[in-house]
């Protein structure tokens, strides 16, 4: 039975990656529209490199054994796993690979911590900066100061700084950038600088569609979004209050003894009213957004994690997208931040924040 399920499951990797692969020709001869997959699923979005999905099949039943559980068909885990195998995989053999970014929370540390210097991915991080692959943080978090960031990369940024100390060697190109708020504030490393970073301009790095984003529009939507919020609030009589940023606005559980954890299901009934609200609203149109669960709060920004690794694509001379990877954890199309990425460069989902 076990032999059987195998052979069937490696048969269908197989087959989706043949789809796969003609979606990918389809798509050089610019008639993807065409293509058997696209017909199959219409959303289907632009692949930059082939997957060896049977072979990452293969590689993860031998050690999750798939194919040998009798009652427990395949998961959400399972698939999100040889996908990402494959993805590592078809990276591998066309590589180098130039340019890898990180979500920070639950990514990179776990929800509302920071990343110390006891977290395994650190060495990781440090051995990619190495091999001259550039880093770039991309995370919701945003802040106006490096110290700030600095308290939540603490453990990576003081690891890289001793790995000069300990070389000698003082790199002048920028190899590792933050960029915070989703797509709106830029920090570099700078071994010289105070915490270790230093703030980049906005105008100095945008990119030439950000320009045309007007600061009335910028400050409509939020207000239109300020408001979805608040009738989110009234309407579940959630525990909250607003906090309003000059690029993002959100709700956060009121401070003090016993404060409120929201459910899932509040924080998802929050995202989606927000951005449906949103999408038919004029500024909406007009300024891109990302409304998105935090976990414990719920946040909209301008711009999103697509046009924050654009940037860092951009910022590090034009690196393309089949040389990029994004490592998240929120690929949902509905209140996830990390999906919209994947329109610019490849991505792997961990299924859970484990560097071994």
């Amino acid at each position: 039975m076990a032999t059987t399920a195998h052979r069937r499951y490696a048969e269908i990797m197989h087959d989706v990656e043949e789809l796969i692969n003609d979606h990918i020709a389809q798509q050089k001869r610019g008639t993807q529209e065409r293509s058997k997959l696209k017909l199959l699923v219409p959303s289907v979005g632009v692949f930059f490199t082939p997957l060896s999905l049977e072979e990452a099949f293969l590689f993860q039943d031998e050690r999750r054994r798939i194919s040998s559980r009798r009652f427990v068909p395949p998961s959400f885990n399972d698939i999100r796993l040889i996908l990402n195998s494959a993805q590592l995989l078809s990276l591998i053999r066309n590589g180098p690979i130039e340019l890898v970014t990180f979500d920070g929370d639950v990514t990179l540390y776990d929800d509302g911590e920071s990343l110390t210097d006891q977290n395994p991915v650190i060495g990781k991080v440090i051995r990619l900066l190495q091999q001259g692959t550039r880093i770039g943080i991309v995370t919701a978090a945003g802040y106006t100061n490096a110290s700030r960031y600095y308290e939540r990369l603490h453990g990576l940024l003081d690891a890289i700084a001793d790995a000069i100390t300990d070389t000698g060697v003082v790199v002048d190109d920028p190899r590792l950038i933050i960029l915070g708020g989703e797509s709106n504030y830029l920090f570099e490393f700078d071994f010289h600088a105070q915490n270790f970073l230093r703030y980049v301009p906005r105008e100095t790095w945008m990119l030439d569609e950000m320009r045309e984003w007007l600061e009335e529009d910028i400050q409509s939507l939020l207000d239109v979004a300020e408001g979805a919020l608040r009738e989110c609030i009234n309407n579940m009589q959630l525990s909250a209050e607003v906090l309003r940023k000059d690029r993002a606005v959100g709700i956060i559980p009121v401070a003090g003894p016993g404060r409120q954890k929201f459910t899932r299901e509040q924080l998802e009934e929050t995202v989606l009213v927000t951005q449906q609200v949103l999408e038919v609203s004029s500024p909406g149109k007009k300024i891109p957004f990302c409304a998105f669960n935090g976990g414990n709060d719920v946040f909209v920004d301008i711009g999103d994690k697509s046009w924050g690794v654009l940037s860092c694509q951009r910022y590090f001379g034009g690196i393309e997208g089949s040389k990029t990877l994004h490592v998240g954890d929120q690929f949902l199309s509905a209140g996830a931040n990390d999906f919209k990425v994947c329109a610019n460069d490849e991505c792997a989902p961990p299924a859970y924040p484990d560097y071994s």
